[in-house]
């Protein structure tokens, strides 16, 4: 099976439309605190101009719930990421597809990503840093990733990822999809055309091979 690509932090016309053309399947919109934060109005804008199959992902880092239905509402999200400290209850009764992020610092991961069995639909992991919730530009030991995959749903491999590492990192985890935010950036919050061009050709190469 193909590998998904999600292009997260998008905050501009201009990046989506290098992702659209570069036929990735998630772009990803931060509403938390981040360099990459954007208003709801302006992905309103961008998700206007996807074509059909292109999914929109909020990430949100323990927010309102209330106010998470009604930016994914107004936005027309697709997919919802929670990058907080969401419960697994907190996580179930969305009409979206539920995204469930972990911050990998060690294994004790295990036992918390288990509880919320039955209520996402994927896992991400990502790189745990005390300083903030995502977009680290930080690795994790992809050993633990495996051992999630056990449990059964799909994997979704974020942190630290760029063109330089990405072929390491699928064939040593065989995700389901991969996130990229920070590895393909010019700056925070602006992507370089060369950057994703050649990560996303290396994820089909390597999808390719196996």
């Amino acid at each position: 099976m193909m590998i998904k690509i999600k292009i997260c932090g998008i905050t501009n016309k201009e990046d989506a439309g290098w992702a659209v053309d570069l036929k990735v399947d998630a772009l990803g919109f931060i509403f938390a605190d981040s360099p990459r934060r954007v208003k709801p109005e302006i992905v309103q804008e961008i998700i206007k101009l996807l074509p059909p199959f292109i999914s929109s992902v909020g990430v949100f880092v323990n927010e309102d719930r209330e106010k998470v239905e009604e930016i994914t509402e107004s936005c027309g999200l697709t997919t919802l990421q929670f990058h907080g400290q969401e419960s697994p209850s907190y996580c179930e009764g969305f009409k979206q597809k539920i995204v469930k992020a972990f911050r990998i610092k060690d294994k004790s991961v295990l036992k918390k990503a288990a509880q919320y069995q039955g209520k996402i639909d994927a896992y991400l992991l990502d790189a745990y840093s005390p300083f903030a919730y995502g977009g680290t530009g930080k690795t994790f030991d992809w050993h633990i990733a495996k051992e999630i995959k056990k449990f059964g749903l799909p994997i979704i491999l974020s942190g630290g990822l760029n063109p330089e590492n990405i072929r390491e990192a699928i064939s040593e985890v065989e995700p389901y999809g991969v996130d990229v935010s920070s590895g393909v950036e010019e700056r925070p919050g602006k992507k370089n055309l060369k950057k994703l061009k050649n990560f996303v050709r290396i994820v089909r190469e390597t999808d390719g091979a196996s």
